[in-house]
């Protein structure tokens, strides 16, 4: 049970407040390119050019990014 006036942190708020996030921004359109590139952009939340996300600093979103790295820019979480 949680205590009055404390909420849980979501997955964005904590990766943004505990410095060990990842800001990702959608530079590059899927279209023409395999299915996999668009699977791998709605996984991190993206879906439209210019559209940014914070996402936890894990293997696996290091690992998505890694596969559509041209199609993003990258940044530290503020």
């Amino acid at each position: 049970m949680a205590t009055p006036g404390k909420t849980r942190r979501t997955t964005k708020a904590a990766a943004a407040g505990s410095g060990k996030g990842i800001r990702i921004t959608q530079i590059g359109s899927p279209i023409g390119r395999p299915d996999w590139a668009l699977a791998t952009l709605k996984g991190l939340g993206l879906n439209k050019r210019h559209r940014s996300r914070v996402v936890a600093d894990t293997p696996a979103t290091r690992g998505m990014i890694e596969r559509v790295k041209h199609l993003l820019r990258i940044e530290a979480a503020p």
